[in-house]
């Protein structure tokens, strides 16, 4: 008996244990170094969560009719006319080509990912330890892998309809002409027109810096923003779990504010994907113009 005590006060979990525990991931090493790791939840949940809202926008338009919609339907038709109205009111070319598609299927995919922060994190532990994974995060977006991919996808994106906008000369022109101007050579007539004639070329240092600058900022920002939001919104679930089980009052105080926070969570998972496809409506609209 004392024995069986043992093994389980030393199986126990303390308050730093369960918040790592909820927090790992099912990390699968490729090679024989651990170099590259492989994120199998972060992976499959994407993978699997794009796949549902494909399935889901596919059935609707399917079964949808030019008579009366049905709910599913409406909504559907709601979501589109609000994306396509946001795209519109920023980028001022053939939306419908692809900007458009590309801000609707961001939104829909990355609200997916972020809702999954409702999932009870002790429940669905169990329904994962029953299938014999021992860690598994249901949270794409809590993973800065996720969304700096996403990102950097945008990124791509944004340099590649640059180029093809202004052509690859035009695009390294505006990379070391712009937004300074360009460097002025001239005959100088006095001693300050020759120091200006000197330092004329460092304008192309100061463009391309500062392009520079914009060019790494963007996807940091564009990333960090969503990860920090939703590992934020996840340790506070995990924070008022932990506040649950320390007793009656600590359950009726967590269940009240594990509530509270539920339904104000509501609006930062739709909040999240929103800006995050704004952002990428604004970058591929900045691409496709010239300073």
């Amino acid at each position: 008996m004392t024995t069986q005590h043992t093994q389980q006060a030393e199986h126990a979990l303390t308050p730093s244990s369960y918040i790592q525990h909820h927090l790992g991931f099912n990390a699968q090493s490729v090679g024989d170094t651990s170099f590259w790791t492989l994120h199998v939840d972060t992976l499959a949940m994407s993978v699997i969560l794009g796949l549902v809202v494909m399935g889901l926008v596919w059935l609707v338009a399917r079964g949808a009719t030019s008579g009366v919609p049905s709910k599913g339907q409406a909504f559907v038709e709601l979501v589109f006319g609000f994306i396509d109205d946001q795209v519109k009111n920023i980028f001022h070319g053939d939306r419908h080509k692809f900007i458009a598609p590309t801000a609707l299927t961001v939104f829909l995919w990355v609200f997916a990912m972020n809702a999954m922060d409702f999932l009870p994190v002790d429940i669905f532990a169990k329904g994962i330890h029953a299938l014999g994974f021992e860690h598994w995060r249901a949270v794409p977006t809590s993973d800065i892998n996720t969304t700096f991919a996403l990102a950097l996808a945008v990124w791509f994106l944004m340099i590649f309809f640059s180029i093809k906008a202004k052509g690859l000369g035009g695009w390294i022109h505006e990379l070391f002409c712009a937004p300074f101007g360009s460097a002025k050579f001239f005959k100088p007539k006095s001693f300050l027109g020759f120091i200006g004639l000197v330092l004329s070329p460092l304008l192309f240092v100061a463009n391309f810096a500062f392009n520079l600058i914009e060019y790494v900022s963007k996807p940091l920002s564009h990333s960090l923003r969503l990860f920090g939001n939703m590992y934020a919104g996840e340790v506070i679930f995990l924070l008022l779990g932990l506040w649950a089980a320390t007793g009656v009052t600590g359950a009726i105080a967590g269940a009240i504010l594990g509530a509270g926070w539920s339904i104000f969570h509501i609006l930062i998972v739709a909040l999240q994907a929103f800006i995050f496809m704004m952002l990428t409506v604004v970058y591929l609209a900045m691409a496709h113009e010239s300073h």
